[in-house]
């Protein structure tokens, strides 16, 4: 084998021999003439790569190994094979895992209530635990380190009065552990995220009706302090309204100003299928399904407040109210039905319109992406929003609550929308937050939802989708 290579197993190295010519075997002298040649053959290491770790042939090199030698003795080398040591410390369910950017720490959430902060050595131990109970939390669900790993988000389940549960996220100093700040934020599955270094993301959620609500996303200041009056601790991001009983959850920034990859994760092969074959979405539109079916006609009742003089839609709304109240007009709709034309309508005139050009360039570099699941016909999440944060958006310095919009935009658009056409149960990003990578179980091909709080069947199996987010188009899809 050659100096510095992998350890290869007496059947890999008999295969290997067997490439050889078997002439040339008799001489052991130009065995290994050939040996060296042999060794870096990229043909040989690419067919030993697939065949050694049984992986799919689709799968392809990682972009920072220079050959298929490389990466065969990257895995070999470097991915751990066996159990180095068990931890034991929690003793109920463990939910969450978060490491640190720097690799040297990572936090642990479980159902026992606690969130414990470990050093990452070669002998991992116990740096700190924090029991949450004594604030009134059921369990911690999920962790961040803040960019610079100065800082800890804990988010958790809050019981509030009469056994109502919220979410609650907590700020941990990792100089001294310390508890900084707690951050209301509902729903809880939230979950919460860090902007920058010092200012963290979260949610609350008013309920407007029965299945519409409106969710509020703040920016808090991490360290809540009161230097001044006239200091903001907390600024309103966004205010988006929510149909069908979707909420919004998951959230998390993407930072374009990190985007060092290359432009797509495949072969070159693979990179012409998938021009041909991928959608590119209309950022334009709500979805990408729009664009393909035909518009439907407003429902008889919607239509008649449409066209009743041509009126502005906040003047139709109030007509269309004055009618149902006088008992002039049934609309063939059910309950659920009118909430959601009525919130529709409501909201037409009264969203601010979305920012152009929604796609970083050179000089927008700066420019971070807020990504979380939301949805349109069910209360299961089955999209993915994405809104962009604009540099003046990322500090709570500023107006509070929104004065600088005009009274008639009273709700924030999304920039984007994805539709999975699915129960999106996963999210995550690459590291240099170029791909967003989505685990859903889908919805039966044609499904058609009725009833909000009935949604489709899912699949049992789960589907990889890849979203190129410089690009905004899928990349790969995958079970």
């Amino acid at each position: 084998m050659a100096a510095g290579g992998p350890r290869l197993p007496d059947t890999v190295l008999f295969e290997i021999f067997l490439y050889l010519d078997h002439a040339d075997v008799l001489s052991v002298g130009l065995v290994c003439q050939q040996w060296r040649a042999v060794a870096r053959d990229e043909f040989l290491w690419k067919e030993l790569f697939y065949r050694y770790y049984r992986v799919s042939r689709d799968v392809p090199r990682h972009p920072a190994a220079v050959s298929w030698y490389d990466e065969f003795q990257r895995l070999y080398d470097t991915i751990p094979c066996v159990e180095v040591q068990a931890l034991k410390e929690h003793n109920d369910q463990v939910l969450h895992l978060s490491f640190s950017h720097s690799g040297c720490l990572f936090a642990s959430c479980s159902k026992d209530c606690t969130v414990k902060i470990w050093s990452n050595e070669l002998d991992i131990s116990l740096q700190h635990s924090s029991n949450m109970r004594p604030y009134n939390w059921s369990y911690t669900q999920f962790s961040q380190f803040n960019s610079d790993d100065s800082l800890l988000l804990v988010s958790g389940v809050f019981v509030g009065p009469h056994n109502s549960s919220s979410g609650e996220i907590a700020v941990i100093s990792m100089e001294n552990f310390t508890l900084l700040s707690r951050v209301r934020n509902k729903p809880y599955d939230v979950f919460g995220c860090w902007l920058n270094e010092t200012n963290l993301i979260s949610g609350n959620l008013h309920r407007i009706g029965r299945i519409t609500s409106c969710s509020v996303l703040w920016l808090n200041n991490a360290f809540q302090g009161i230097e001044s009056e006239n200091v903001n601790v907390v600024k309103r991001l966004f205010k988006i309204q929510n149909l069908n009983a979707s909420t919004i959850r998951t959230v998390m920034v993407a930072d374009c100003s990190r985007y060092d990859s290359p432009d797509l994760l495949l072969d070159y092969e693979e990179q012409l299928a998938a021009s041909s074959t991928c959608p590119v979405f209309d950022l334009g539109s709500d979805s990408e399904e729009e664009e393909a079916k035909p518009k439907q006609p407003p429902e008889p009742a919607v239509q008649e407040l449409l066209d009743a003089g041509g009126v502005p839609a906040e003047d139709g709304l109030q007509q269309f109210f004055d009618d149902i109240m006088g008992g002039h007009m049934r609309p063939a709709m059910t309950d659920t039905e009118l909430e959601t034309k009525v919130a529709e309508l409501f909201v037409r005139n009264r969203t601010k319109p979305p920012e152009p050009n929604l796609l970083p360039t050179d000089s927008n570099s700066k420019t971070k992406y807020l990504i979380f699941t939301t949805g349109c016909l069910t209360y299961s999440p089955h999209q993915i929003g994405i809104k962009r944060i604009l540099p003046h958006q990322m500090t709570t310095a500023g107006p509070v609550l929104g004065e600088e919009r005009r009274s008639d935009e009273f709700f924030d658009s999304l920039d984007h929308v994805i539709d999975i056409h699915g129960h999106i149960i996963g999210m995550g990003l690459s590291p240099d937050h170029r791909y967003l990578y989505v685990n859903s179980r889908a919805w039966p091909r044609d499904c058609v939802i009725s009833d909000p709080m009935q949604p489709p069947p899912i699949a049992e199996e789960i589907d990889l989708h890849v979203f190129d987010l410089k690009t905004m188009k899928e990349v790969k899809r995958a079970l």
